[in-house]
């Protein structure tokens, strides 16, 4: 697994989503490394990391923790934040690993409920197969606006960069799991004081209701809607999520 870490400090480490590399955190980075030492990898089967060795979940999950102690040891608490597929991966790892102080879920998998389509995606390997750049970006475009930002015109140059790089270099497949469940039971078995952030417009769940049903199978979790934002919630309201995380993992 390639990891990239940022800061000094106690440890937090941010999970990417599927579809995704470490950039996903690309407008956090600076904020939460000014307190803490913040450790990104890409995922297996993710970015610069090699491919995972089978399709299920354990084999994201497994890596994940031997790299975390190896970092910080068998031992090594933690702070940890996961977006989208990487929430239920850092659920996962908290009930199995364990030693996690502060665990924040933007967005995350595994909640087995309805999603909320805006709209169809575009498949895009036929274009960047083809190496057509301009087909490539509008597809992109059209998939961030359909699932990932709520406002198209904060889909800026940045965000289409690390959508389309991030989409081409993922080789895990992890919607059968994303859609699967788990999350419920993961945090029922953690220790960790959670937080669990939806973006008011996320596609991919109902957030009121998602909200409801966790807080009465997890009523230790925190809840937290961030008003205008997409799914990409990190990205998409940056500043809010930055103002809530920074004192969360003090």
């Amino acid at each position: 697994m390639a990891w990239r870490s940022f800061g000094e400090g106690k440890p937090v480490v941010l999970l990417h989503g599927g579809h995704g590399s470490w950039l996903h955190w690309v407008r956090n980075i600076a904020a939460l490394s000014e307190r803490h030492s913040v450790w990104l990898p890409d995922m297996p089967g993710y970015g610069d990391s090699d491919a995972a060795t089978s399709a299920d979940l354990g084999a994201v999950v497994a890596p994940t923790i031997a790299g975390l102690d190896s970092f910080f040891g068998v031992d090594g608490v933690i702070d940890l934040v996961g977006f989208s597929f990487g929430g239920l991966v850092a659920a996962q790892i908290a009930a199995t690993r364990g030693k996690v102080r502060r665990l924040a879920l933007l967005g995350p998998a595994g909640h087995g409920s309805l999603r909320r389509p805006r709209g169809k995606l575009l498949q895009w390997r036929g274009a960047a197969e083809a190496h057509d750049e301009a087909a490539l970006g509008e597809i992109m475009r059209h998939n961030l606006a359909m699932h990932m930002l709520h406002d198209p015109a904060r889909i800026d140059a940045l965000a289409l960069q690390v959508h389309i790089d991030s989409c081409i270099r993922t080789r895990f497949r992890s919607k059968g799991l994303a859609r699967s469940g788990g999350l419920y039971a993961a945090l029922g078995q953690t220790d960790a004081e959670a937080l669990v952030v939806w973006g008011e417009h996320d596609v991919t769940a109902d957030p009121e209701a998602v909200l409801r049903v966790l807080k009465d199978a997890c009523p230790r979790v925190r809840t937290h809607i961030v008003p205008g934002a997409g799914h990409w919630v990190q990205y998409d309201g940056a500043d809010e999520i930055n103002r809530l995380l920074v004192p969360w993992l003090a």
